[in-house]
């Protein structure tokens, strides 16, 4: 019921869990920092599967799989890599009850077992380009966790690729970037940055890392996916080589890119309210819920009756699957043990955008009301009109919530242009924050530790303008994008 949950504005971080809970998306697991995946937040993650496999394999990319297990002495082979995520890594020493003659590392990201088998497989150019997609779990044992933005183990998926030139390698890195923005704006109606992270951001063993960034309702920042460019680091440390097409040896130029299911957990702080889940449609597991009311069995019979021909004329509209990803998924509450209020509450917590109440005075009407779950807002439909009328909402209503989103995105950028002025903002107003940056690590650091605001990015195609660095004093050619953020 909605009001189990706590008001975003009294303790937005308990209203986030409070609706992973209510909602039943997510349960705590058994083994600390771990959750358990409920069926209406895998739904959800099935969906975000669905659309983003169709967009790799379109960009001519194939699934593979790779063992959870990695050799500790890969890990090694790449020191920046391996400096990254020492903290992080779970170690297996022992097995079948025998201590290993090598500890193997619980997958945290697989650029290192993966390059070990890019290296038999490639020999020539002619090889090239090889275009490598992975759905999978990794670990990484955080010590601070939050269910979906980050837990011990989590899904994901991890693009892997070898080209002959960097040019290559950087167009595939941007590509795939674009492909993160595009599903992010379209299908999740949550507007992004994207950018290039700085030296100190960057993955470890990249040559350089993208991301997209978006702004959560509490006005921290959320990195929801990144692109990488690792250069040849990775296939000098593990001899993925190449016959070149005048003959010579070199290494491959590789990428590596990939979301999570903390994707989940962007969506609850994107587009969620007081009442509960607030889901797009185009990535609700349910469109529609249909909520019979009647008093007598003879009213129960008419108005099931109607019920089941209407969400049957629902789902056979015939232009929703272009529109919205696939056919429109209509669900009958046929639950007599429950109030019709206490089904409006319950998938107003569920997040289903869109809710059809079906009556007897409705049906002497040849109409239902539908309620819209983004702005509540109702209107009566004739019957015959409902299935048009219906998708039309649900586009409205993705639209819409992008709309909201951009428009919250957008009053809370700032710029500034003294140190003074940045402190308060972000103390005072949230968001991202554009301000001068020298451009050195030491100072990135120092803003770091006095505000807890890190550099999220440098905009692509970020605008050259001489200025003064907020906090060293030091020449600044361009402007950055700071921020708190998860």
């Amino acid at each position: 019921m909605a009001e189990k949950i706590t008001s975003r504005a009294s303790d937005f971080s308990q209203w986030y869990l409070d609706i992973i809970q209510h909602a039943k998306l997510a349960d705590y697991s058994p083994v600390k920092g771990c959750m358990v995946i409920r069926p209406t937040g895998y739904a959800i993650w099935e969906k975000v599967q669905k659309v983003l496999d169709k967009k790799f394999k379109e960009t001519g990319h194939k699934n593979a799989y790779f063992p959870l297990f990695i050799p500790e002495s890969f890990i090694h082979k790449e020191a920046q890599h391996v400096e990254g995520f020492a903290p992080e890594l779970a170690v297996v020493t022992h097995a079948g009850g025998k201590k290993l003659e090598e500890n193997l590392v619980v997958r945290p990201t697989s650029e290192t077992i993966i390059n070990a088998m890019f290296a038999k497989w490639i020999q020539s150019y002619r090889d090239l380009p090889l275009l490598i997609n992975q759905w999978a779990n990794v670990v990484r044992w955080e010590m601070r966790t939050r269910p979906f933005l980050r837990t011990a183990e989590f899904l994901w998926q991890e693009g892997h690729t070898c080209h002959e030139t960097d040019a290559e390698a950087e167009e595939e890195t941007l590509r795939m970037l674009e492909v993160y923005r595009e599903f992010a704006e379209t299908y999740m109606a949550m507007p992004v940055f994207c950018g290039l992270k700085t030296d100190t951001e960057r993955f470890a063993g990249a040559v350089r890392t993208y991301c997209i960034e978006a702004l959560m309702q509490d006005g921290k920042a959320l990195q929801a996916g990144t692109s990488h460019n690792l250069g040849q680091n990775f296939a000098k440390a593990f001899g993925t080589q190449f016959q070149t097409r005048t003959g010579s040896i070199d290494h491959t130029y590789q990428t590596s890119w990939g979301v999570s299911t903390r994707l989940i957990g962007a969506l609850i702080m994107t587009h969620s309210d007081d009442k509960g889940l607030v889901l797009p449609p185009r990535l609700a597991p349910t469109h529609v819920v249909i909520i019979p009311i009647f008093k007598t069995d003879e009213e129960r019979d008419a108005v099931l009756s109607k019920a089941k021909l209407l969400a049957d004329s629902i789902r056979a509209w015939p232009t929703q699957k272009a529109k919205l990803g696939g056919p429109v998924s209509v669900h009958i509450d046929m639950d007599e043990g429950k109030s019709v209020g206490w089904k409006f509450n319950e998938w107003e917590m569920q997040g289903v955008p869109l809710r059809i109440e079906l009556g007897p005075k409705d049906l002497a009407k040849n109409q239902a009301m539908l309620a819209r779950r983004d702005t509540g807002a109702k209107e009566a439909v004739t019957i015959t009109d409902i299935p048009a009328r219906t998708l039309d909402i649900l586009l409205d209503i993705q639209e819409n919530l992008f709309k909201r989103a951009l428009e919250n995105r957008n009053q809370h950028v700032t710029d500034v242009n003294t140190f003074e002025e940045f402190t308060k903002t972000l103390d005072t107003k949230g968001g991202f924050v554009r301000a001068h940056w020298d451009g050195t690590a030491a100072t990135e650091k120092m803003i770091k530790d006095e505000t807890k605001a890190t550099i999220r990015c440098i905009p692509l195609n970020n605008l050259q303008e001489e200025g003064i660095c907020i906090r060293s004093g030091k020449p600044s050619k361009q402007r950055v994008l700071f921020a708190r953020a998860y």
